[in-house]
């Protein structure tokens, strides 16, 4: 997946906003004010250092699938400047299905609202 369709596939989600909490280089996405996602260009926006300039986007992720997810694409890494129990670095890098990065938002996406209240839940449900 390219980085302007996972920004697209991001800012399609109800009550999504885009921010720029870090700087101008890193794109925060949150649903009623609580972040699901990041994109940037290589770590933080700077590349990787190596001249490597994948686009990466970190996503909330249930610790258990974390972990299977790492071990089944290479492009699946710990969340990078984040809690790397409960959150993937995706490295779009072309190798993992478009299908399966759109789950994986999905599922950021899911777990966030999860921890709302059931009025936020249902108005967000509403809208989507």
């Amino acid at each position: 997946m390219e980085h302007n369709q996972a920004r697209l596939y991001l800012l399609d989600k109800p009550f999504t906003n885009e921010e720029y909490p870090f700087g101008p280089d890193v794109s925060v996405f949150k649903v009623r004010g609580k972040m699901f996602a990041t994109l940037a260009l290589g770590k933080m926006g700077k590349g990787d250092g190596q001249g490597n300039l994948d686009w990466w986007m970190n996503l909330k992720c249930d610790p258990d699938e974390a972990a299977a997810l790492r071990d089944i694409f290479a492009a699946v890494i710990p969340g990078y400047h984040m809690n790397k129990r409960l959150w993937n670095t995706i490295i779009l890098d072309g190798s993992i299905p478009n299908g399966e990065i759109e789950r994986m938002i999905d599922n950021s996406f899911d777990l966030v609202v999860a921890k709302m209240t059931k009025k936020e839940q249902q108005l967000i449900k509403l809208r989507g």
